[in-house]
């Protein structure tokens, strides 16, 4: 019964983000919205860790499987991929340095607030 309930909750979460995109005047990905409907639960104690956490931890070990009908439907493309191979290319080199720096700056940050809420002084 408890794999039913963590299941349901993760899916209620997924099915409110659905119906909070469809009345959005603008377009906004479900998932993004269901995340942070799943992020505002945790916040506020609506919803605990510990009611999610069998399931979501199953999710997220089995993420890569989900992946594969997208990756499978790349080669559906391979033409239009062929044809444009180098912005492809440089875009996925740029995007993923930026990120990089993205990440590398927000650790900092939180490190940094972490060492100033503690009181300790940071180098």
């Amino acid at each position: 019964m408890k794999i039913i309930k963590q299941f349901g909750i993760i899916f209620s979460i997924c099915w409110l983000g659905t119906v909070v995109e469809n009345l959005l005047p603008f377009a906004f990905p479900a998932s993004v919205i269901a995340m942070l409907i799943l992020l505002l639960c945790l916040i506020t104690g609506l919803l605990k860790v510990e009611h999610i956490r069998e399931k979501s931890d199953f999710l997220l070990e089995n993420m890569a499987f989900f992946f594969i009908p997208a990756g499978v439907n790349v080669i559906n493309y391979l033409d239009i991929l062929k044809a444009s191979w180098l912005p492809l290319v440089v875009i996925c080199t740029v995007t993923t340095v930026i990120t990089f720096a993205a990440t590398a700056y927000s650790i900092r940050l939180t490190i940094l607030l972490l060492h100033r809420k503690g009181g300790k002084k940071h180098d």
